[in-house]
């Protein structure tokens, strides 16, 4: 069952991975064993074919929406279970930023891997990355940048984190950003894509 619910995902066919997962728990399936070995190895599956550029970000666009629906149906029954996420991740872009589609395709993998997202959207202040990482007692920080304007605001964002005195790892990604530029800023983390960014979310929290 968790292999078809596996390629059902990879293939973003919503309706089936939604079947799979109601059929997994009305057999009696711990909801923690069907995200586990259903939903995040498929979508470790995916982050691998992605990294090789095996699929597109279409593709992974429409699994991580399958995705997302096979976790609608789990959430009730992880709740009730008092299943943990592996940590909180608050992410937004910077400062003057509008685009979102990276930022967005971050979110849904780093979800489908089993992190609790605080989104914050777009054009997101420092006050507001430091407020929200204080409230959701949160495990990174994730930045997210299109335009080399507003990826000078990443550094802003990174020194208000650690003013605030969180001892809260940064993240940054985006088209124009380099380590380079991750080192230059301090930020502990750095990803050039959305599979990097799970793997570089796990390491920070490890």
């Amino acid at each position: 069952m968790f292999q078809e619910m596996q390629e059902a995902l990879l293939k973003g066919k919503k309706a089936e991975v939604e079947a799979l997962v109601d059929k997994a728990l009305a057999s009696g399936l711990p909801a923690a064993r069907i995200l586990n070995e259903g939903l995040i190895k498929g979508m470790e599956t995916l982050g691998e074919l992605f990294k090789r550029n095996e699929v597109f970000i279409p593709e992974v666009l429409v699994a991580a929406r399958a995705m997302n629906a096979g976790l609608a149906r789990l959430e009730p029954c992880l709740i009730k279970d008092k299943v943990q996420p592996k940590g909180v991740v608050i992410i937004g872009t910077a400062k003057g930023d509008l685009h979102d589609i990276g930022k967005n395709l971050v979110a849904m993998m780093l979800r489908g891997s089993g992190y609790k997202i605080v989104d914050l959207g777009i054009d997101v202040s420092a006050e507001r990355f430091v407020e929200a990482a204080k409230v959701h007692n949160a495990g990174v920080v994730a930045l997210s940048a299109l335009l080399t304007t507003t990826m000078a605001g990443m550094k802003g964002i990174v020194e208000a984190v650690r003013a605030a005195g969180l001892r809260v790892p940064v993240i940054i990604g985006g088209a124009p950003v380099t380590r380079d530029y991750a080192d230059q800023i301090h930020a502990e983390g750095y990803a050039p894509d959305a599979a990097s960014a799970v793997e570089e979310v796990g390491r920070l929290l490890a």
